[in-house]
């Protein structure tokens, strides 16, 4: 009865250091996404500013492949992130924007003063399309094929390295599937 009493905390405790262990080697970058492969949520957003006549609707998202970039006035991280969006907008990729819990005039102003890399924004104040699609934080992007289906999702800015390790590539092979 006394080696039992011994045993079994140090079997519990090699459990849970085998536990740690394992998640200690898992990326933290990486956040799955259970939208891989299915189709994006249903939503019909209204754009920044009342003079907005074109929000971002779900059914914005067929025909070509697209980046869903989430970003806000208050992220940090955004402010990196968008020079790197501008050029990519250049090169003639296709992002839309959801301003995620944030004020719609507050994003208008942000982008107002930075540049507008979107081809179409959408204002989710309360973040329940932002919710629907898993988001965490600010910036996420996420790679929608030209079927409206999730392909991908980056959690964190777009740098030169993961445009073309990573996203640019996807583009491209999505692009020869449309």
């Amino acid at each position: 009865m006394r080696r039992l009493a011994f045993i079994i905390p140090v079997v519990l405790f090699l459990m849970v250091a085998a536990a740690l262990g394992l998640g200690l080697r898992r990326d933290p970058s990486i956040l799955p996404s259970m939208l891989i492969d299915r189709p994006i949520p249903t939503f019909d957003l209204p754009g920044l500013t009342p003079e907005d006549t074109v929000g971002l609707a779900s059914s914005d998202f067929t025909g070509k492949p697209v980046l869903l970039n989430v970003f806000a006035s208050w992220c940090v991280a955004c402010v990196i992130e968008h020079p790197m969006l501008l050029r990519l907008q250049a090169q003639g990729v296709t992002i839309h924007g959801l301003d995620w819990k944030d004020e719609p005039a507050a994003g208008a102003e942000w982008l107002a003063q930075r540049g507008n890399p979107y081809t179409l924004i959408g204002s989710d104040p309360r973040g329940r399309t932002g919710i629907d699609f898993g988001v965490t934080g600010a910036p996420e992007t996420f790679v929608i094929d030209g079927h409206g289906r999730v392909r991908y999702r980056h959690v964190g800015p777009i740098t030169p390295e993961v445009w073309t390790e990573i996203l640019q590539p996807m583009m491209d092979r999505l692009e020869t599937e449309t």
